[in-house]
């Protein structure tokens, strides 16, 4: 919505200039106080951009409490209270490379009319850039090299008390090394890596416990246990970025060797750090950052940028609020709030029904979102959205976006709850959900969306790989009556085909072709396409392989199923269900008739599959589309490779998916080859790749 014209109305100016400090404060609680914030950070920063703008053209409203001229001022603590003997400021932000310049200039300027170098001309600047952590910012004090004290920022000027929690850090030393001075204080950002925040949901998860919903707003919450054995069950971490108060020993004269001094004393330092004497060196950094932000363990909103010179920062000095030599530059947000639409529920093709956001259109992650995961009904009833509501939509990189919860102080009164559908949206059939379990199901097996999915799935190019076989041709198929099953792929009436609008000659004889080729597909790729519950492409394999053939799996016992390495009793006991049910049997002659491959891998032995991929590293990067990035590793180590997390000079090849990022940039930098699910699907199978 555009901002309304407040030129002419100045009492309408005073009252949104009200509205806004009122806002911002009672965010700034939500945030800093409760650690259970609201909104996002991009729409409180929203905020805060229209309130300086409205001061800037009215300066007769600005006061000394607008939030724009102090920190936030911290509420009633069940902590003791500490003064920072050095205030705790926070950081200007830029949110474009435009605005990111203008403050290199400002700098710039500030500091020519304060000196000129030996030349007369403009003086000499190194940047150094740092990644800008999402977590909880604290003062840790020591006192002859031993931990005294630690402190939240709270308003800048006093924080809380939190040592006893601090001293669970396994990461904050309770003794510095050699060298430490009387005093040192240092400021840094408490924070919970990711894979510790997924073990800890998982954990919350196995004793149905509450899920936490992001790891700054968890690492927060835990900072400020009274219990500090809560405190020490989180598993936080934390990194060293800054210096308040020193008292004695050897002062550093420049950012860069205050950074290595603090590593010197034993203090966890951040190795993500460059300097750079081109400012444009570092918008590129800035943009190889954004690039790579997913393969850290720990989460970033941005990239701060620095004056490297201490003596130089002294002669910038600060503002009321923040520092003139430093600023924030935001990085596009994963996290933005908008308004949802409605509910809805999809059918998946094996009958699954999922509900699913509709949203009014908001950019976030990277790209613009309209629809986002609700994933069962029980977390659409616990995180009480409703049509109506604005709502906290999150997207990291290439993950499903997922709605978070509502804006509470946000929805209009008597809101109605949403209630799951007792019907399928598809075919009106009843959606059944069985005791204990969370999903719930269309039970129909000729429903039209289960049709059109089984059917996208087998033809997707992780099974069977039919080029020209879309989702609206899938559709059009369906709906006509062309197909009823994916055994109908092979017995399609072409001549019906090619007296539709849209369908020459050409297309179709390439259609044909593509489903002729098909039939010689392996028979791994056959038994992922089935979609046999819990058979993903790495059990697919190992069961071809197992069996040779098959005609040997449908006779294969669940004892003999179980007795595959890589295949458990829930695994076994599906495979051994499926293949019995009758219309699986008939669809299974079906496939026969039609001449489909029904061999397995042409191997002698499950040894020789166990070292198809012997002495490769074959990194994993992006989505796939016929499998998970787990799968794939999986497959891989399965054949006998290695599947490392980052790519280097001894990297085999990259299988890049959708959203590589920088791990393809590398590979392409160190001359690595790169494939696609074509060529990977050649590798599994056959050991090797073409160039």
């Amino acid at each position: 919505m555009d901002s309304p014209d407040y030129s002419r109305l100045p009492e309408q100016v005073a009252e949104r200039v009200g509205e806004l400090r009122a806002l911002i404060e009672y965010h700034d609680e939500r945030y800093h106080g409760a650690d259970s914030p609201e909104i996002p950070d991009v729409d409180y920063d929203a905020l805060m951009i229209e309130l300086r703008g409205l001061e800037r053209d009215h300066p007769q409203l600005v006061t000394p409490d607008s939030p724009t001229q102090r920190m936030y001022r911290a509420g009633q603590s069940t902590f003791d209270e500490v003064a920072h003997r050095v205030p705790m400021r926070s950081l200007d932000n830029a949110f474009n490379v435009d605005e990111l310049r203008a403050w290199s200039d400002r700098v710039l300027r500030r500091l020519t009319s304060e000196r000129k170098d030996d030349a007369g001309g403009a003086p000499k600047v190194t940047w150094v850039c740092e990644l800008k952590f999402d977590g909880l910012a604290v003062s840790v004090r020591y006192e002859a090299g031993v931990l005294v004290q630690a402190a939240t920022r709270g308003d800048g000027r006093f924080g809380e008390d939190v040592t006893a929690n601090v001293r669970t850090i396994d990461s904050v030393p309770e003794r510095l090394g050699d060298g430490a001075p009387s005093v040192v204080e240092v400021r840094g950002e408490v924070y919970l890596g990711l894979s510790a925040f997924t073990t800890l949901n998982a954990a919350q998860e196995a004793v149905g416990a509450k899920v936490y919903v992001n790891p700054r707003n968890t690492a927060a919450g835990s900072l400020r246990q009274k219990d500090a054995a809560v405190t020490a069950t989180r598993d936080l971490s934390f990194w060293a970025y800054q210096l308040g108060e020193v008292v004695g020993g050897l002062k550093p004269t420049s950012h860069l060797q205050t950074l290595g001094w603090l590593a010197d004393l034993g203090l966890p330092v951040d190795n993500h750090v460059a300097s750079f004497e081109s400012f444009d060196d570092v918008v590129t950094h800035i943009d190889a950052v954004e690039a790579s932000r997913h393969d850290l363990d720990f989460e970033i909103d941005g990239v701060v940028v620095k004056v490297d010179d201490l003596a130089t920062q002294e002669i910038l000095g600060f503002t009321a609020r923040a520092p003139r030599w430093a600023i924030a530059y935001k990085l596009p947000p994963e996290e933005r709030s908008t308004l949802l639409l409605d509910i809805e529920v999809s059918i998946g093709p094996g009958g699954q029904a999922t509900p699913f956001a509709r949203l009014e259109p908001v950019f976030v992650g990277g790209s613009t979102v309209t629809a986002a995961t609700l994933h069962n009904a029980d977390q659409v009833a616990i995180k009480d959205v409703r049509p109506g509501d604005v709502v906290v939509v999150r997207k990291a990189g290439d993950v499903i976006p997922e709605v978070l919860g509502p804006v509470l102080s946000e929805r209009p009164e008597n809101l109605a709850p949403w209630a799951f559908p007792t019907t399928c949206p598809a075919c009106n059939e009843p959606l059944i959900r069985s005791e204990g379990e969370a999903a719930t199901f269309c039970g129909n097996h000729a429903c039209p969306r289960q049709v059109r999915g089984r059917i996208e799935h087998f033809v997707s190019r992780g099974a069977m790989d039919i080029e020209g076989f879309g989702e609206q041709r899938v559709d059009l198929f369906v709906c006509e009556g062309l197909l009823e099953d994916v055994a109908g792929v092979f017995d399609l009436d072409y001549g019906r085909i090619i007296s539709w609008e849209g369908f020459g000659d050409t297309s179709v004889d390439k259609l044909r072709r593509a489903v002729e080729a098909s039939r010689g597909r392996p028979l791994g790729r056959l038994l992922f396409g089935l979609r046999i519950p819990h058979v993903g492409t790495t059990v697919a394999d190992l069961l071809a392989t197992a069996f040779g053939h098959l005609d040997l799996l449908e006779l294969a016992t669940i004892e003999e199923l179980e007795a595959v390495e890589g295949l458990g009793p829930v695994i076994a006991a599906s495979v051994h269900d499926w293949l019995r049910q009758p219309r699986n049997i008939d669809l299974l002659g079906r496939l026969r008739s039609a001449g489909v491959n029904l061999e397995g891998p042409t191997l002698n032995s499950g040894e020789e599959l166990a070292s198809l991929l012997a002495g490769m590293a074959v990194v994993v990067t992006g989505t796939l589309v016929g499998m998970s990035r787990d799968e794939a590793k999986a497959a891989i180590v399965a054949r006998g490779g290695k599947s490392p997390a980052s790519v280097s000079s001894k990297t085999t090849a990259l299988v890049a998916g959708e959203g590589g990022g920088s791990k393809r940039l590398k590979a392409e930098e160190l001359g690595i080859p790169i494939l696609d699910e074509v060529g990977f699907g050649r590798l599994l199978e056959q050991g090797e790749f073409l160039n």
